[in-house]
């Protein structure tokens, strides 16, 4: 470890870190430019980012006048690793390359290594000329809208931005490493009660959530609105269930198993689908759906509440869309973020045009929204989904897990923190949320 990290760890001033000297490397996560074909003719399911994720000392890019260095005390594991560490859809190297073609600090990106992470959780140790609203020695979580300010494009919303990317995974030097280089504009207070772990989780999936169904740029949640939340124990789906919740809403939530089931009712979701006991077969071959399946799935989740779902909240895409179309309510909403069981996905349009139904797009989430996301933290209306640590060396396995589906809620990392359990500055207020509340994945994935 660096003399800066072992100052961090320490609980140095601002002033005593900025005097501090700053390190050539760092210990990063990475994947290999020279690799990226490594398993081409090998299917999905077995690429395995124990293979391709490697853990050594990297180069610490130049600063740029917008960009701040945070050490990470902790980071997470979200899907697009998993997609960097299979080189799929695309090889990632493609973005840095694009990303290359804007200007000199563009060009840093451009390297034959990739640092990966999307989230993180750290302290700030240099800040550039032109940051204006953080300090060296704030504490901070960092959220993965990369952005920049001076596209006229990105001023409504800037995830229309013609160059919004995905910070560690669209560009280099991302969270899965001892230090990181973060844009100002992605910087969020960390939450006091929380440990570095905690508050590492969150940025990407709660922001994601947040956007989809609180903001007016997604399928906003009113009062009993009944959603129904695929994945609902997974990352954005405990967020979800969440939001919902806190929007007065209704989440019907979907889980693959009865101990998921388990772990979501006691996050406060009273209606639980198990898909594993009611063997759902949406796909009676791989070329054909079977609408008979949408319809029991329909009738069973008017038998726990009712009435069609005003909202379904969609991320596997092409295993589940087919189903998630034909089941809302007529003129609901089907919001989606994503396709974790396949981009290409197929459903039935006359259940879409003539029940005058919405599909809705939704990806991550702008500034505001993601620091209002993260004021839920804050004020411990929403709690991380925490079910695992890994150390930053563990990486791979960590990766693995989250590629084969076998974890609850989210999977943290420890990067510089030396220890599970440190970070938290208002023991008070964590008492006030209550310890277990803010441990009821850990918890159940430990049973």
């Amino acid at each position: 470890m660096s003399e800066i990290i072992d100052a961090v760890r320490a609980g140095a001033s601002g002033e005593t870190l900025a005097a501090t000297p700053m390190p050539a490397t760092t210990r990063a996560a990475f994947v290999r430019r020279d690799e990226q074909s490594m398993f081409e003719g090998v299917a999905s399911r077995d690429k395995d980012p124990r293979r391709s994720l490697h853990v050594d000392e990297v180069a610490i890019p130049e600063l740029a006048p917008d960009e701040v260095y945070v050490v990470v005390m902790a980071s997470s594991i979200n899907f697009n690793t998993v997609w960097t560490s299979i080189f799929e859809p695309v090889s990632t190297f493609g973005f840095l390359d694009r990303l290359a073609k804007e200007g000199y600090w563009g060009r840093r990106h451009a390297l034959d290594y990739h640092v990966v992470g999307s989230d993180a959780s750290g302290v700030v140790v240099r800040t550039g000329s032109a940051v204006r609203n953080w300090k060296v020695g704030d504490e901070v979580t960092v959220h993965c809208n990369h952005v920049d300010d001076q596209d006229p494009s990105s001023h409504d919303d800037s995830m229309l931005a013609s160059n919004q990317r995905i910070w560690g995974f669209e560009t280099n030097f991302g969270g899965l490493a001892d230090i990181a280089v973060v844009k100002a504009n992605q910087l969020m207070p960390k939450p006091t009660h929380l440990t570095w772990e905690e508050a590492a989780i969150n940025a990407l999936c709660n922001s994601t959530s947040y956007r989809m169904l609180v903001s007016r740029n997604g399928a906003p949640v009113t009062q009993g609105d009944r959603v129904l939340i695929w994945g609902a124990s997974g990352g954005i789906g405990s967020f979800a269930v969440q939001h919902v919740l806190n929007s007065g809403g209704i989440p019907i939530g979907v889980v693959s198993s009865a101990s998921k089931a388990a772990t979501l009712r006691e996050l406060g979701c009273e209606f639980v689908i198990d898909r594993q006991e009611k063997d759902y077969r949406f796909w009676k071959d791989e070329h054909t759906q079977d609408e008979s399946e949408w319809r029991r799935l329909g009738k069973d989740i008017r038998a726990l509440v009712g009435d069609d779902p005003e909202i379904v909240f969609e991320h596997p895409g092409r295993s589940t869309m087919g189903a998630s179309v034909f089941v809302a309510k007529r003129a609901g909403t089907i919001v989606t973020c994503a396709a974790t069981s396949g981009y290409m996905i197929e459903y039935d349009n006359r259940h879409l045009w003539m029940k005058l139904k919405t599909i809705k797009g939704s990806h991550f989430s702008n500034y505001r929204e993601s620091w209002a996301a993260n004021q839920t933290l804050i004020d411990g209306k929403v709690v991380p989904p925490l079910s695992a640590v890994f150390s930053l060396d563990q990486v791979g396995d960590a990766t693995y897990e989250v590629h084969h589906n076998r974890h609850e809620g989210k999977i943290g990392i420890l990067c510089a923190a030396p220890r599970e359990g440190l970070g938290v500055s208002d023991p008070a207020r964590r008492a006030a949320v209550g310890e277990e509340r803010l441990t009821i994945f850990r918890r159940h994935n430990e049973e």
